[in-house]
């Protein structure tokens, strides 16, 4: 987990609270991503076109690999938007 190293150093269920934030925020980040990724799965030719492609198949593999690119982004620490929401979670937490 990149996002809080510190994490065994709390309490049992604490760190499992704080381990699933930050899956759950990592999720968020990984699927926004993916959408910013599915442009480029058919090269520059469908950024603005609504044609479907005759092989199923072959979008199907390719929204795999776009969704694995994603989560793979996303759990290296990505854009950072996982970080900035584990820290506003966490920090909204703390001022209850």
């Amino acid at each position: 987990m990149m996002i809080d190293p510190d994490i065994s150093r709390l309490p049992t269920a604490e760190a499992q609270r704080q381990a699933k934030l930050v899956d759950a925020a990592q999720q968020f980040e990984a699927t926004m991503l993916q959408e910013l990724l599915k442009p480029m799965q058919h090269g520059q030719s469908s950024w603005g076109d609504e044609e479907k492609s005759e092989d199923s198949a072959s979008d199907t593999i390719s929204g795999f690999g776009t969704e694995a690119i994603a989560k793979a982004i996303s759990k290296s620490g990505g854009f950072g938007i996982a970080r900035r929401v584990v820290e506003q979670v966490t920090q909204e937490h703390q001022r209850r």
